[in-house]
């Protein structure tokens, strides 16, 4: 069984209704990313940062997956289908899909704000100063911000190394370390891209453009991937 690696962002979440990262103001939700996205700003003003992961967290859970996740899922028919997502929401879990690494972490999960593998399910929407981690200390959202690593880039890279197809959905490659990760894989692998506005990449020998957005051009690279021998 062939395995395909997909590497996904802001582009197929945003036809769920949950709006990119950063807007073209340079703003998230009406804040700037000092405010609501960094280590310091937790510390400076933690009422705020669970206000607004709180916040987003309601817009996740109320966000249905859409026709590209549905179509990913579709692979596993066939393919050992590894996900990547720079997306902190869980639209890939639900629209069925078994393998997703989030790099960025995920919006539904809490962590110990002293041990960042300390994580927790969250049930709702709401995360309080009330919950706590098992070392009594306060939980906050389980999601990498500005100026912390990614702990998941390792095993992202060796994903990468293992691929028999590589598809880039819905991101402009140009948040790092995630971007990097095209690097590791093997120069022979096919590659897909899907994006209204499709990045350059590496590998271009073996690349299959679709400029349609993912609900429209994830289908169609997911039919022509089912259709081969």
């Amino acid at each position: 069984m062939e395995t395909i690696v997909i590497l996904t962002g802001a582009g197929i979440s945003a036809e769920s209704g949950l709006k990119t990262f950063r807007d073209s103001d340079g703003l998230w939700e009406n804040h700037r990313i000092e405010d609501v996205a960094t280590p310091e700003a937790w510390l400076r003003n933690p009422e705020l940062v669970q206000e607004f992961y709180n916040e987003r967290r309601k817009s996740v859970l109320e966000a249905q997956p859409n026709e590209a996740h549905k179509a990913l899922a579709r692979l596993q028919d066939k393919y050992n289908v590894q996900i990547i997502t720079q997306n902190i929401d869980d639209l890939h879990e639900r629209a069925g899909s078994k393998n997703v690494l989030h790099l960025h972490g995920v919006i539904t999960r809490s962590q110990s704000d002293i041990e960042s593998n300390l994580t927790y399910p969250i049930s709702g929407w709401e995360l309080r100063f009330t919950d706590l981690c098992a070392h009594g200390k306060p939980l906050r959202p389980h999601v990498v911000w500005f100026g912390e690593a990614v702990p998941n880039m390792t095993f992202a890279t060796r994903l990468c190394r293992k691929a028999n197809v590589f598809a880039v959905i819905g991101t402009s490659l140009q948040v790092y370390p995630a971007a990097g990760l095209t690097e590791y894989v093997p120069k022979e692998t096919i590659r897909y891209v899907v994006d209204v506005n499709v990045p350059s990449m590496s590998g271009s020998d073996h690349m299959r453009k679709i400029e349609q957005p993912a609900t429209i051009g994830v289908p169609m690279m997911v039919e022509e991937l089912l259709a081969r021998k």
